[in-house]
C-alpha cells in the first residue's frame, strides 16, 4: 500500500513539474524565441486574419515543420505575413537553416515579398 501512495505522490510531482531536474530538461529542449520579438518589426499577433495572409502562412509553416532536417530551432520560427509580406524572425542553427527557410519561403510567398530578420543562434 505504501508502495503505491509513493509511486502517486511522485507521478504528481513529476506531472506538476515540481522535480528540479525535469525543468531543466524541459527548458533546455524547447527554443525560446521571447528576446528576439521585441521591437519595431511585425510580430505574429499583428498578423491580419485575411484569408490570404493566413495561408501564405500556414503553407510555409507547413514546409518548414516537414523537413526534418531543420532543428528545433528552426521549426519555431516566427512566420509572419502582412499583405502578401513574409517576415521571418527567431533564431536558427546554421547559415544553411536560414537559407532553407528563406527559399521555402519565397517558393510559397513569391520571390521579393519575404523579409529574412532570422539569426543564426549556434548551440551553446
Amino acid at each position: 500500500m505504501k508502495t503505491s501512495l509513493y509511486a502517486a505522490v511522485i507521478a504528481c510531482l513529476l506531472l506538476a513539474g515540481h522535480v528540479p531536474a525535469m525543468r531543466a530538461q524541459d527548458s533546455t529542449s524547447q527554443a525560446d524565441n521571447t528576446r528576439n520579438n521585441k521591437g519595431d518589426q511585425p510580430t505574429a499577433d499583428q498578423q491580419k486574419e485575411n484569408t490570404t495572409d493566413r495561408q501564405i502562412t500556414q503553407r510555409i509553416r507547413s514546409a518548414v515543420v516537414k523537413d526534418k532536417d531543420l532543428s528545433t530551432y528552426a521549426h519555431n520560427i516566427k512566420i509572419i505575413t502582412q499583405n502578401g509580406e513574409v517576415t521571418l524572425k527567431g533564431p536558427v542553427r546554421t547559415e544553411q537553416e536560414k537559407e532553407s527557410i528563406e527559399s521555402k519561403a519565397a517558393e510559397v510567398a513569391g520571390s521579393g515579398h519575404v523579409t529574412d530578420q532570422l539569426e543564426i543562434a549556434p548551440k551553446q
